[in-house]
């Protein structure tokens, strides 16, 4: 034991003294350096982010099968019509940061998952729920913030009804191995209205209403905004690659 003891001592102190040898310098790293840009203030899209929605027009969005947006813009949000179908954003991405505001109905109609629902799928697949969940019992991993059928929110930081709500999400997209299954799965961390409800959470395949979880194999895929009967309103809608 005193061996030991005397052995650590020494490893001990050798690290010491090749640490005090060491100049500052040498674990300073100079290249690369990284690219300067200019941040957004009050969610504002920073100076290097895709600017996918600024309330002005739906140049950036169609429907599934390519046609013209028929949801309904107005005072700088779209907001979804019922029965005209789910958009999509015309370009695809991987990995990245997302920042979205949404506002569910100030009138309350319904209850449960009747109310503001409307839906986020990262690449087209993956849903973060929207959803009225002010004073509004339903699942708890398919009220706003969750992973929909998978994954429920560490907390509801939901607004009221008509209030504007945000999201900031940090996404991972997964990688597939030969045989098709995840070789790294999709992680998500989310922000909602600032307070964190989902923690690189791991995103455990597709998210149906009914069944489970499926992995599908896929690349870059859009982002897709859901129209599920309800009047869900969107605005400020940015994406940065990582």
């Amino acid at each position: 034991m005193r061996s030991l003891l005397i052995l650590i001592l020494s490893f001990y102190a050798l690290g010491r003294s090749s640490a005090q040898e060491m100049k500052p310098e040498e674990t300073e790293v100079w290249q690369p350096e990284p690219e300067v840009i200019t941040p957004g203030m009050n969610g504002s899209a920073p100076s290097d982010a895709i600017i996918l929605f600024d309330g002005s027009s739906f140049s950036n969005w169609q429907h599934e099968d390519a046609s013209s947006v028929k949801w309904k813009l107005e005072d700088g949000a779209m907001i979804a019509q019922k029965g005209a179908g789910d958009i999509y954003t015309k370009q695809k991405f991987g990995s990245c940061q997302i920042h979205i505001e949404w506002r569910t109905p100030a009138e309350v109609v319904g209850e449960s998952q009747g109310r503001g629902n409307s839906g986020i799928f990262l690449q087209g697949v993956y849903e973060l729920q929207v959803l009225d969940s002010y004073n509004n019992r339903t699942y708890s991993n398919g009220q706003a913030g969750s992973i929909y059928k998978q994954t429920m929110p560490l907390v509801n930081a939901s607004k009221g009804p008509g209030e504007w709500q945000t999201y900031d999400i940090i996404y991972h997209a997964p990688t597939f191995n030969s045989g098709h299954e995840y070789e790294t799965p999709p992680y998500i961390t989310v922000l909602h209205n600032g307070v964190l409800i989902q923690d690189h959470t791991k995103i455990q395949g597709t998210t149906p209403y009914i069944g489970l979880p499926k992995v599908n194999q896929h690349g870059k895929g859009p982002l897709r905004l859901q129209d599920h009967n309800n009047p869900t309103a969107f605005r400020n809608i940015w994406i940065r690659e990582l």
